[in-house]
């Protein structure tokens, strides 16, 4: 791996294009926001959206990406289930992923997880507190107890995914509901973080402790080197006796 971690920001950017609304809040699209996250010399970032050619997700630029920050929630049918399989087969072989809101329902993670990844949901302009429950965890590196939101969507259990392998973020709404908005897995060699902010009407991904999170995230799911895993037949060690 090189000394920079190479960081892809994906984003459908159809919102933006579409709804002035959300253009007001980012008028240089979602993903150029999260790219100014990554400020620190230790990243390399680029962009990439869906009306681009293969989505801006070519192999090339895949085995050229460490981490994939992955927004959606329009266009989750547009993608195509090859790059789909492509993405899949890079997070397998060791590229992080960080699957950020409404990300949830994308192709990717579904496939990744195995389940709905449904959930419950409200646009009510309500306050979010994100509660750290997993201090010593590097993804919550420099955050306090909590991270509030003064206005979010809401989403709320029952969230249908598997039991995370680290839970670090519950968030509580001003409704009244819950959800697991911080959560980790591993999937073959890969790492994979989703992350629960970032309603497209609302200036989420220019809070400084949001883009925290993402930034340790990508250096959390960055992939570390060692030995790559061997499959199929493998010869002995040493030599094995004959039995009787």
């Amino acid at each position: 791996m090189s000394s920079s971690i190479r960081v892809t920001v994906w984003n459908e950017y159809r919102h933006e294009k579409r709804h002035e609304k959300v253009a007001a809040v980012y008028p240089n699209g979602i993903h150029a926001a999260i790219a100014e996250a990554f400020s620190a010399d230790d990243f390399a970032v680029r962009t990439a959206t869906l009306d681009e050619p293969e989505h801006g997700l070519s192999q090339e630029t895949l085995e050229a990406t460490d981490v994939l920050i992955w927004w959606g929630h329009m266009a989750h049918g547009d993608v195509a289930d090859e790059v789909v399989e492509r993405v899949h087969k890079r997070v397998l072989g060791g590229m992080g992923l960080i699957v950020l809101h409404s990300g949830h329902f994308s192709k990717i993670f579904k496939k990744l997880m195995g389940t709905t990844c449904d959930l419950k949901w409200r646009e009510a302009n309500e306050k979010e507190r994100l509660w750290v429950v997993e201090p010593g965890h590097p993804i919550a590196a420099g955050i306090g107890q909590y991270i509030e939101l003064d206005r979010e969507e809401m989403y709320g259990e029952r969230f249908d995914i598997p039991q995370p392998d680290g839970l670090i973020f519950v968030s509580w709404f001003e409704g009244g509901e819950v959800f697991r908005s911080g959560c980790t897995y591993h999937r073959g060699q890969g790492k994979i973080f989703y992350f629960r902010p970032g309603h497209e009407t609302f200036p989420t991904y220019y809070n400084p402790e949001i883009r925290r999170v993402i930034t340790n995230a990508a250096r959390w799911a960055a992939p570390v080197e060692g030995p790559k895993p061997v499959f199929g037949n493998a010869k002995p060690l040493e030599p094995i006796k004959p039995k009787q």
